[in-house]
């Protein structure tokens, strides 16, 4: 197999990762600004993922981290000491909006907030990048889309991969043909939390420095427990497993993987969607499945997501061990399967793998053999996109109707779980189609008072 190394790849990657929609406005509520401006930049939410997006804005020429705001003290402390003390600090998101000096914001605040936060930037004339996924319901994705087009704004959805290199080239290559007719994509999680998961804790009072009511805002109000909360008891954000703020592994991963299975194969959404699973393999007080099977039917082609965290086995044998243990075994992974070859990306790379033969055919190798290793994931590039298009407001390489779509995508896998039922989608409309009253359910999410999405 050749290796392609990543200098050379890079500049075999030749394609633009932004779209050329434009749209009508400048930068912050009235402010005109010239392109050489420096962007003023409010960070929403600096837990795990909130810090590590805020350390590549700072990486960036031209941003000044304006204000920085977290309901939990000692996230807000720890990112105003990484700034040097230069932002001003809050723990009401609300102060950022009104600020008329900021010209964009970083969202990354745990899901059940990203909708209301983004529907609200945009009402305030600020450009928005919003960790991924964009919502937790299918109607709440609408809102933030109206309201983006509403108001002019520029939005990307942090799903890093669409600025990644790599990732680029692979799409390029499977648009090309050279695996042939692709029939099949898989994609997987897969750890080894058994037994405990991620525990069980009790209720408790929360701590002293978290406004829990603030943290909770729309989702319904309970008892505070170090797992909804997460981050603290864990480098993890084990509020992904509840679905009063998230959709499990299905929106938080898959949100990653079918984005890329649906840019590749250009298309907006599956047109069936079947699952099962459960909590087959961890006894923690999280509620999403821990073990997920999801088939989606495209028009030509059939895509499968699995969950499974009672082992991690790959069946795709090991990686050469690099120093990091996630790179021994394959614990994610993106694999198109062709007429001619298949294609596999994962985080060491990308491979493709040619086919030897055909049933009834003397046709052998028609596709090459290729590798690429040090794949990088785009983050810095994927912001940088951002502010460029800031600028120019040209719409950004994942704009949020290409995030809301496969976000959506996600959802459906949840609520077929959920409803164990075989949901249609009308791809082109982003709607259920003859679905039952529990599934349309699942669709929207009631916001406690006093918070309204309204556009």
């Amino acid at each position: 197999m050749g290796e392609i190394n990543r200098r050379d790849f890079i500049k075999r990657a030749a394609f633009s990762t932004a779209s050329a929609g434009l749209a009508a406005s400048g930068l912050g509520a009235g402010r005109a600004a010239a392109a050489s401006d420096r962007i003023r930049v409010a960070v929403i939410g600096t837990g795990l993922e909130g810090s590590s997006v805020m350390a590549e804005f700072l990486k960036q020429p031209d941003v000044d981290l304006t204000a920085v705001c977290d309901v939990y003290r000692p996230h807000l402390d720890r990112a105003l000491k990484t700034n040097e003390g230069k932002a001003k600090g809050c723990s009401d998101f609300r102060e950022v909006l009104d600020r008329k000096d900021i010209d964009a914001v970083l969202i990354a605040t745990p899901d059940h907030w990203h909708a209301l936060q983004t529907v609200l930037a945009c009402q305030s004339g600020k450009d928005v990048y919003t960790e991924k996924p964009i919502a937790t319901t299918i109607e709440e994705g609408k809102r933030m889309v109206e309201a983006a087009r509403k108001y002019n704004r520029v939005v990307q959805v942090g799903t890093q991969w669409h600025s990644s290199a790599h990732f680029q080239k692979g799409v390029q290559l499977v648009q090309d043909g050279l695996i042939g007719k692709v029939h099949w994509v898989r994609t997987w999680n897969y750890l080894n939390m058994f037994p405990q998961g991620f525990g069980n804790f009790e209720d408790c009072a929360p701590p002293a420095e978290l406004d829990w009511d603030l943290w909770l805002g729309p989702a319904p109000k309970v008892p505070f427990n170090w797992n909804r909360f997460g981050g603290e008891k864990y480098l993890w954000s084990t509020f992904r497993y509840f679905w009063d703020y998230a959709g499990g592994w299905m929106t938080d991963w898959g949100v990653h993987l079918i984005n890329v299975i649906q840019w590749a194969m250009k298309v907006d959404g599956p047109k069936a969607v079947t699952a099962c699973g459960g909590k087959m393999s961890t006894h923690d007080n999280c509620q999403t499945p821990d073990t997920l099977q999801v088939t989606f039917e495209y028009p030509g082609f059939l895509a499968t997501y699995e969950l499974r965290m009672g082992n991690q086995h790959s069946r795709h044998g090991e990686h050469e061990y690099t120093g990091r243990d996630w790179d021994v075994l394959r614990e994610w992974a993106i694999e198109f399967y062709g007429s001619d070859g298949t294609l596999t990306f994962d985080e060491m790379g990308l491979q493709v793998h040619p086919e030897k033969s055909r049933y009834g055919s003397s046709q052998v190798d028609r596709t090459p053999a290729m590798e690429l290793k040090d794949a990088d994931e785009g983050l810095f590039e994927h912001v940088r996109n951002f502010l460029d298009c800031v600028k120019s407001r040209q719409r950004p390489a994942c704009d949020l109707e290409i995030g809301q779509r496969a976000t959506n995508t996600c959802h459906l896998g949840n609520i077929a779980y959920r409803t164990q039922s075989r949901l249609l989608w009308d791809a082109a409309n982003q709607e259920l189609v003859q679905a039952g009253p529990e599934a349309r359910k699942l669709t929207n999410v009631a916001y406690r008072t006093p918070w309204k999405l309204v556009v």
